[in-house]
């Protein structure tokens, strides 16, 4: 067989699942993509989020992104809505009651449930890979098996274009505000202003995003 005839054949088995997996991992790709590029991506996006919109009770806004490998559940009164032009990468786990507005970036690996208390996360947020949100608690009483005990879900609120770095971690009850950023490996215990800049386990303020102009 030829080189040229190796690359024919390459291009026409590869190419178009070597690109999905790429965008399922950096979907932001999926919103530079040329027309010929988006007659395939968007027949094959629109599938996937018909499926999810069948068989959970999620509502997706125009123009967003979900990876296949991507893990949605949503049972009625514990709804996800999903803003548009939204993206959810691969190996994400979601659980609602979760609510996003429109421009959110939820990056692989996150693991969110909303619990019964809800996330609500504000417009334009970026969440970096393997960050953890979960809206609840155990019951830690000494007298009783951690797993027996009731949980509780005050919920958590995140405003709108928050950085959240990779690895970070927001336990339920915590409202962070405004063009806050969390650093990288954060757990946020408790509220975040507007503009702070937050890093460290606990979380604590180091900085405001109004100082780096």
């Amino acid at each position: 067989m030829s080189p040229n005839s190796k690359e024919s054949v390459g291009t026409s088995i590869d190419y178009q699942a070597q690109h999905k997996q790429r965008l399922a991992y950096m979907p932001w790709l999926y919103f530079s993509l040329k027309p010929k590029h988006l007659s395939w991506a968007k027949p094959w996006q629109d599938e996937i989020q018909a499926k999810l919109i069948a068989l959970e009770t999620i509502s997706i806004g125009d123009n967003s992104f979900i990876a296949p490998q991507a893990r949605l559940f949503a049972e009625p009164g514990r709804d996800i809505i999903i803003g548009a032009k939204c993206m959810i990468a691969a190996d994400s786990f979601l659980h609602g009651p979760i609510a996003m507005g429109n421009e959110v970036a939820i990056n692989h690996g996150c693991s969110l449930d909303g619990g019964r208390g809800k996330i609500i996360i504000g417009d334009q947020t970026r969440i970096a890979n393997n960050v953890t949100i979960y809206a609840f608690n155990h019951g830690m009483r000494p007298d009783t098996p951690i797993y027996q005990q009731s949980a509780s879900s005050k919920g958590i609120v995140i405003g709108k274009d928050v950085w959240i770095g990779a690895q970070a971690g927001i336990v339920d009850g915590v409202k962070i505000g405004d063009c806050a950023v969390i650093g990288m490996g954060a757990l946020v215990t408790k509220d975040v202003p507007d503009y702070a800049i937050v890093a460290g386990n606990p979380a604590r303020i180091i900085g405001d995003r109004r100082d780096k102009k």
